[in-house]
């Protein structure tokens, strides 16, 4: 799309999974990619080249903790030395293994640790992201956010009552951001994924079970892919989706409805 060519985007948490998947799709429709890893930066510097010499974009990767939301103003600084301008946030990474003990687990077992990490890596990240990606933003006319969120926020999935909280929480504070930015012609959405086949999932202990049942509420009978939330992502930073604004767009396969 040539209303797209030259145009940058700044996702957090590219390397694998759903922020790969988006981070390519802009870029195979010519918008430069600036994204965040969080501990491989072989792997990160290697797709870099990758989406550089495959469509012809400029994409950089840059280290990130996002349990440290103090890493975001010297992360866009660094942008600001590489890119030229910033049109797209996409506040994707997301943390998983120790660092959501007490976080992830029944109600009974859930710990103020756990639970503050996952708020910090959801809600933190996307505010102090967001207000950064928008100084950046105001300055090229506008441009457009979008967060992640999960469909555990609207229906029980074992285990994940600190993750679906926050993902309400998040598309709570998206809202806000929507009617707020909107003055600076920036538009602020969610893409609400039910389960997708990722590495995040997988580390779920009941993984086999929450992929089967899946399998069994989707209207499609299948899991999602990441593909599938990365071409919602990129629609909703499009022209096409110009009037969209403070929504949160559902890609479940119909199973939050089955």
């Amino acid at each position: 799309m040539d209303t797209m060519k030259g145009k940058t985007l700044v996702i957090t948490g590219a390397t694998k999974g759903i922020g790969q998947a988006i981070a390519e799709k802009f870029a195979q429709n010519g918008v430069n990619v600036a994204f965040t890893y969080n501990s491989n930066a072989e792997s990160a510097a290697k797709l870099a080249q990758e989406w550089e010499s495959k469509y012809g974009i400029k994409a950089r990767a840059y280290p990130l903790n996002i349990l440290e939301p103090d890493e975001f103003k010297p992360l866009f600084e660094a942008i600001d030395a590489d890119f030229d301008r910033v049109d797209f946030f996409v506040s994707n990474a997301m943390i998983y293994g120790r660092s959501v003990v007490g976080g992830y687990g029944k109600f009974m077992r859930l710990k103020p640790k756990g639970l503050n990490n996952i708020y910090t890596a959801t809600v933190n990240a996307f505010v102090v992201g967001t207000q950064e990606a928008a100084k950046r933003m105001e300055k090229v006319g506008g441009g457009a956010v979008v967060t992640m969120s999960s469909t555990g926020n609207l229906v029980y999935i074992e285990n994940y009552a600190g993750h679906g909280t926050n993902k309400a929480a998040v598309e709570s504070m998206m809202r806000y951001a929507a009617v707020e930015l909107g003055e600076m012609n920036i538009r602020v959405n969610a893409v609400s994924g039910g389960p997708i086949d990722t590495d995040a999932l997988k580390a779920f202990t009941n993984y086999e079970e929450v992929k089967a049942e899946t399998v069994k509420r989707s209207a499609l009978n299948r899991m999602g892919a990441p593909e599938d939330i990365a071409g919602a992502a990129y629609f909703l930073c499009t022209p096409e989706a110009s009037w969209i604004t403070g929504q949160t767009l559902i890609v479940d396969g119909g199973t939050t409805f089955n």
